[in-house]
């Protein structure tokens, strides 16, 4: 299934979707007559029901979409306003910093240190805040950062929650998988000598546009990411290349630390980012980033400088 979070131009309310084409799905309009008992109305609502939960709602969908759902709970997919798929989360984005060698030889070269390759992973986050919609506008506010850059990576949403899981089942314990740009602060993340606060600023965590459940997206070591700024390509590359896999990533952050049904984490970027271009790359004013992973879709944000 690929589910979305959305809302109509003269409603606000969120409601969850399917996502098929062209068209969203009212998954609560499509299923209300036929459920036998309540149905989820949100996809966090849906994630938190768990593995019984999810296999409940894919039936009742499969049925009903079988035949020609009515026009009623059919919208265009340009008629709606597309929400990140999980809009408030109930705690950080969970981050991997340097997971593909080429980004942490740029990175390393960026800032005149010594390149070496993480020993184990590299975990930091991101602020609820910082959720932003697939099509939604990225604020930038020049009198807080004049190095606004850009990271597409792959996100991982946890499903089963789970404590010291290991490797060899930590897949079980996935949701699915969206998009993630991890807009960052550059000088931010060197001023405060840590990376939470220039990668938490409102608006830097565009996601979606759906979460693509783990059964419909297989296998996340062998997707391709890109990046483009104003049409032109700054990342391509394929989660074959990170370093700590999806697997390896969830079993060594659930070590002592309960993972919840609705975490996120983001896998990390790979090579390509403003700061290890020569001379570095910033977004500015108007630019139009689009950050894809195959298998899931794209998320297209425009840079739209504040005024004050």
């Amino acid at each position: 299934m690929r589910y979305a979070t959305f809302s109509l131009p003269n409603d606000a309310s969120e409601r969850l979707g399917v996502a098929r084409g062209d068209t969203v799905i009212d998954v609560h309009a499509l299923l209300s007559a036929k459920a036998d008992g309540a149905l989820p109305r949100t996809l966090p609502e849906l994630i938190r029901e768990g593995r019984d939960g999810w296999t409940r709602l894919a039936r009742l969908l499969n049925l009903a979409l079988a035949g020609d759902p009515p026009g009623s709970v059919v919208h265009r997919a340009d008629a709606v306003h597309w929400h990140a798929p999980i809009r408030h989360p109930h705690k950080n984005i969970v981050c991997l910093g340097l997971n593909y060698i080429s980004h942490a030889k740029e990175s390393a070269q960026a800032r005149g240190r010594e390149f070496k390759i993480p020993e184990a992973p590299v975990f930091f986050t991101k602020a609820p805040t910082s959720v932003n919609g697939p099509n939604d506008p990225i604020p930038w506010d020049p009198s807080i950062t004049a190095q606004l850059d850009y990271e597409t990576e792959l996100g991982v949403v946890i499903g089963t929650p789970g404590k010291n899981i290991l490797r060899a089942r930590a897949l079980d314990h996935v949701f699915g998988y969206t998009v993630i740009n991890d807009i960052s602060a550059r000088e931010l993340q060197k001023t405060h000598l840590q990376w939470f606060k220039g990668k938490s600023l409102d608006g830097s965590c565009p996601m979606g546009p759906v979460i693509v459940t783990a059964d419909e997206f297989g296998d996340p070591q062998s997707k391709k990411l890109a990046l483009r700024v104003n049409g032109v390509e700054k990342q391509n590359s394929t989660t074959a290349n990170m370093i700590f896999p999806v697997d390896v990533i969830i079993e060594s952050l659930s070590r002592g630390m309960t993972l919840e049904a609705g975490d996120i984490i983001a896998t990390g970027t790979p090579e390509g980012v403003g700061l290890g271009r020569t001379p570095p790359e910033f977004l500015a004013d108007g630019d139009l980033v689009e950050t894809e992973v195959e298998g899931i879709g794209v998320l297209r944000n425009r840079v739209i400088k504040l005024r004050t």
